[in-house]
């Protein structure tokens, strides 16, 4: 994995992902043995668009690692206010850091910029379409409070059309044996057909109701409406509150059933919810910055102290 780039998840083997999983769990157990591993290394977080969990998990776990971080936050104090093409900043970036972090609105541009980097590149979230390592921090977090990565029958509810989390998550867990989806959503945010059309091991269903299928599930994957992927404030304003999962809608779920969400969260998880034990979102956030302490030791081709 020394110097490979992390566009969508399927861009490593499970059993690269296993080995990414393994390291994780060693952090974990032993935090200590890994604090300066990355001393001297550099990456850099160039973030286009907003993020809290993403670019501080990315910040925290090479902090964390002993490295050091550069980056910005808002494209206009970079030179994309000046015009600058994503190729040439890339390019520029080369030059001073080891690994870089990416999340850009357009789809695609992850894929773009990998194409101009000699650096491992991750993607950060690209518009609508991948988010690969909150696909690890979801895959860690399932193994670590489930056991297995098999057998599973997870419900994801929200917005499939736009939710790039989502589409993330489905290629990872398809490669799995035993796995079961029921996609959650209303007409308009149904899951794309290119997404389904990749479904090859996995069985799935569609349906409109949450409550429905509550008891059926291992895991319900929770996911917001997203603002800024609508061209219709009020075409948003219509869909952001239709599904709502709250205490009575718990009720309906296994005693061992468990609740994830990338977040943020606006309405769609009331926070009585958070009370509940099979709520795992916010050890979710946890666990996102153990596997990205992983995998930028993987992709740097750094070893543990002895």
């Amino acid at each position: 994995m020394i110097g490979r780039h992390l566009i969508e998840p399927r861009d490593f083997s499970v059993e690269e992902l296993e080995e990414i999983f393994q390291l994780a769990e060693k952090i974990i157990e032993a935090p200590e043995v890994y604090v300066d591993v990355c001393k001297g290394k550099l990456l850099a977080t160039l973030f286009y668009e907003p993020s809290t969990r993403t670019r501080f998990s990315f910040e925290a776990a090479m902090l964390r690692l002993g490295g050091s971080i550069i980056g910005f936050d808002d494209p206009n104090a970079s030179s994309a206010a000046k015009g600058e093409t994503l190729s040439d900043t890339i390019r520029t970036i080369c030059a001073y850091a080891d690994a870089i972090v990416m999340r850009h609105p357009r789809e695609g541009s992850a894929k773009l910029a990998s194409e101009s980097s000699n650096r491992p590149l991750i993607n950060a979230g690209d518009g609508g379409h991948q988010h690969p390592t909150q696909t690890l921090t979801d895959l860690l977090t399932i193994r670590q409070e489930k056991g297995r990565l098999e057998n599973l029958t997870i419900g994801v509810c929200g917005d499939l059309k736009f939710g790039r989390t989502i589409h993330s998550l489905i290629r990872a867990m398809d490669r799995y044996a035993g796995i079961r989806f029921i996609f959650i959503s209303p007409d308009e945010l149904q899951l794309p057909s290119y997404v389904k059309d990749e479904i090859t091991h996995a069985s799935f269903e569609e349906t409109k109701n949450l409550e429905d299928a509550m008891g059926e599930l291992d895991i319900l994957y929770m996911s917001r409406v997203q603002r800024e992927r609508f061209v219709s404030e009020e075409e948003y304003l219509r869909l952001k509150d239709i599904y709502i999962l709250d205490t009575d809608k718990m009720e309906k779920a296994k005693p061992d059933a468990m609740i994830l969400h990338p977040l943020p969260r606006v309405n769609e998880i009331s926070i009585e919810v958070d009370q509940d034990p099979r709520a795992k979102y916010f050890e979710q956030a946890h666990y996102g910055m153990i596997v990205r302490m992983a995998l930028l030791m993987k992709v740097l081709g750094v070893k543990e102290n002895d």
